[in-house]
């Protein structure tokens, strides 16, 4: 009768000492991987014609004095844009990327650099969107005082078309790539297991159209632009299952 107590007691203490067991959670039999992983990355291309142009324009001008040089800037600055809304080149589409002002040096050996003059530029960039007058824009820019000129690069103006057509045939390659492999192992594409989009890349850009320091001059003809095409490109990574 007095081992009661103690008895009871280890009886209770028992289960304190035991080891507790980790129990893991079942894993769902869609994600469970039981064939061969299989990853295929490919990419498509999609051109169109391009139906927008993008070019840089602007002046460049000297002077000994530096407000000088910045004042005749402007003035035929103001020329270069007036002829550029002439054209009909909407305020949207016109943003000035810089304007510039730098000292001009002589070097004379043995002696410290001197200021001989300024030198002052202010580059606009212009987005062209009815390409069947580029060539007169840009004879335009150039018959008003524009001194630098550098492009056009030609792209797409609403690319997401194109970028989901090349999506889809880049989706098409890899499936018949893996389904390639799938027949010369003797086995089947059993699913999907993942889809990455490694990157979609706007229209490529075309030779750019360059001149600088042109001086004005009557044209016989308007300037000769061949728009070419725009590629876009989209590049997806496939991750399939192939079984029996």
């Amino acid at each position: 009768m007095p081992l009661r107590p103690i008895v009871l007691a280890l009886a209770l203490a028992l289960p304190l000492a035991l080891p507790l067991k980790a129990t893991a959670m079942p894993t769902s039999d869609t994600a469970a991987v039981r064939g061969t992983l299989l990853t295929i990355a490919t990419s498509a291309e999609v051109s169109r014609t391009p139906d927008i142009a993008n070019i840089s324009t602007g002046v460049v001008t000297q002077s000994g004095d530096a407000n000088l040089a910045m004042r005749d800037n402007a003035q035929k600055m103001d020329k270069v844009m007036a002829a550029l809304r002439a054209a009909g080149i909407g305020e949207r589409d016109l943003q000035t990327s810089g304007i510039n002002l730098n000292p001009q040096y002589k070097y004379v050996e043995n002696m410290p650099p001197a200021i001989v003059g300024y030198q002052a530029s202010n580059t606009v960039s212009v987005k062209v969107r009815d390409l069947a007058k580029l060539g007169k824009v840009l004879d335009a820019l150039v018959a008003q005082g524009a001194n630098q000129l550098n492009g056009p690069s030609f792209s797409l103006d609403k690319p997401e078309a194109a970028l989901e057509e090349a999506r889809i045939a880049a989706v098409k390659k890899a499936q018949a790539q893996a389904q390639t492999y799938a027949n010369t192992l003797g086995m089947k594409v059993l699913r999907i297991i993942s889809i990455n989009e490694g990157g979609a890349r706007a229209p490529t850009p075309r030779p750019m159209y360059r001149m600088a320091a042109a001086a004005p001059m009557a044209m016989a003809a308007d300037t000769a632009v061949a728009t070419g095409e725009s590629t876009v490109s989209v590049e997806v990574e496939m991750v399939f299952e192939l079984g029996s």
